[in-house]
């Protein structure tokens, strides 16, 4: 019984991802600890995957440095086009030229949040996971802004 029970949660999860519809269990709201919490504990993400045409450790510029990663999950990734799945997350970490890891910037689809710049809520967390900027920060807003087009995505190009 207990077999069933999960396959069929699985199939729930599975089709709320390929439909790309509304929240799925789990997720947390617009809230900094509750995301950090769910991206370094409920759905790690170092074990994501990264935009096909993004891999690895990538030059980067001001204000997140002069090197980065970025992960998606699968609701990001398997976007096809803008916009993306409610649910997308976007974890950027952000290295020092000498490597060393500065902060950990993160873009998460939250439907309704703000219907003015996408739906994402923007967090800012020291590799410890203090958030400062978060919610609506103008200075990711008004950067990102410049690619509303593509989703405020910054670093994938949609095909």
């Amino acid at each position: 019984m207990k077999k069933v029970a999960i396959t069929i949660g699985v199939l729930v999860v599975t089709a709320c991802f390929l439909s790309g519809s509304v929240a799925f269990a789990g997720m947390p709201g617009a809230d900094p600890d509750a995301l950090w919490h769910y991206i370094t504990k409920v759905s790690p993400y170092k074990e994501w995957s990264f935009w096909p045409d993004h891999q690895g450790m990538q030059p980067g510029r001001a204000p997140h440095g002069p090197l980065h990663k970025v992960y998606v999950n699968s609701c990001a990734v398997n976007s096809l086009r803008p916009p993306v799945q409610e649910g997308a997350i976007v974890v950027k970490e952000n290295y020092s030229k000498a490597k060393e890891l500065k902060a950990i910037t993160v873009m998460y689809k939250v439907r309704g949040y703000n219907p003015n710049d996408g739906d994402w809520f923007w967090a800012k967390y020291t590799p410890e996971g203090a958030a400062k900027p978060f919610g609506k920060p103008t200075g990711c807003i008004g950067c990102h802004g410049t690619r509303s087009n593509n989703d405020f995505i910054l670093v994938h190009e949609f095909k």
